[in-house]
């Protein structure tokens, strides 16, 4: 991939993604095929001659090691003098945010500064590739989603070339350029995010992408919601309108059966011609309460089985 490309693996729990990312590193042998670099068949280069920066997701800090001491441990092992390893500590700490920390112990840290201190350890030794394998994933929230768009300001700013692992959507997409969907020990499809979320080219990608309208069409045909089409298909959320106003052309009428506030406005589930639904809706409807649905069928993506 080029320099300076996020390249984010996601898939399901068993889908291949970390085991990838330990044969790139070496630390596993492929047992077919090769791992090239640059056009170099680097398969049986050592993990340590590779140049390439792993990071996991329990961070492997040294607790009995000061902040500083893990940020330069791998630049002693590369053999750098002490004032040069003072100096690129001092400077990695501060693009991280944590400035000042080097003499701080890694026991008095919160999650998120020991996922910085990790940080800035994997980029010391200016690795040719980072790789990460979820190392936000046992964060809250809120704090994953702000150090995801921290580590991707840096990443950019430095011209990082890194291999992202995740099994969650929103983090990929706010992390990578792109995107490869893995299953079963192989990548389905590549992409960057706003092309897979517009077309994700299977049931299975749109699915774990996190559509949920991913359905067999034929009640909705058959009804006139729906013009004449097979196989399976994703209906966008936004392409279903949800009201209470009477029926028209390319109208029927359905049932709410759920109803979820998402910060701004609500999204209904409803019941109509025997298949469930989710579209924006324009206020809390009641549960049970009878409503008017249509879809826009020119946003209906065939995506297979």
């Amino acid at each position: 991939m080029p320099t300076g490309t996020v390249l984010a693996l996601m898939g399901p729990s068993g889908s291949g993604k970390s085991s990838a990312l330990r044969i790139i590193a070496g630390l596993d042998r492929p047992d077919r095929g090769t791992v090239s670099w640059d056009g170099e068949d680097i398969t049986d280069t050592p993990p340590h001659r590779r140049r390439f920066g792993l990071m996991f997701q329990d961070y492997a800090l040294f607790p009995h090691r000061t902040v500083g001491e893990n940020v330069g441990f791998g630049l002693r092992m590369n053999g750098w003098d002490p004032a040069r390893i003072r100096a690129r500590v001092d400077e990695m700490l501060a693009l991280v945010g944590l400035a000042g920390f080097a003499a701080r112990r890694i026991q008095g840290l919160s999650g998120g500064e020991q996922q910085r201190v990790a940080l800035a350890r994997t980029l010391a030794p200016s690795p040719r590739l980072v790789m990460l394998d979820e190392p936000l994933g046992s964060l809250d929230r809120e704090l994953r989603d702000r150090l995801a768009i921290e580590t991707r300001t840096l990443f950019t700013t430095l011209g990082v070339t890194a291999v992202y692992v995740t099994h969650d959507r929103e983090e990929a997409f706010a992390m990578a350029d792109r995107v490869a969907i893995m299953r079963t020990g192989r990548v389905l499809t590549v992409g960057t995010p706003q092309q897979l979320w517009e077309d994700p080219g299977s049931a299975f990608v749109a699915r774990l992408l996190g559509h949920p309208n991913v359905i067999d069409p034929t009640a909705l045909v058959a009804s006139g919601l729906l013009p004449e089409m097979a196989g399976t298909v994703l209906i966008p959320v936004s392409a279903v309108s949800i009201d209470g106003e009477g029926e028209g052309e390319g109208e029927g009428p359905g049932r709410v059966t759920a109803v979820v506030y998402r910060g701004g406005h609500w999204d209904a589930t409803v019941a109509v011609d025997g298949v469930e639904l989710v579209g924006a809706a324009p206020a809390p409807l009641l549960l049970g309460a009878p409503v008017t649905v249509r879809i826009d069928a020119g946003a209906v993506v065939p995506v297979g089985a």
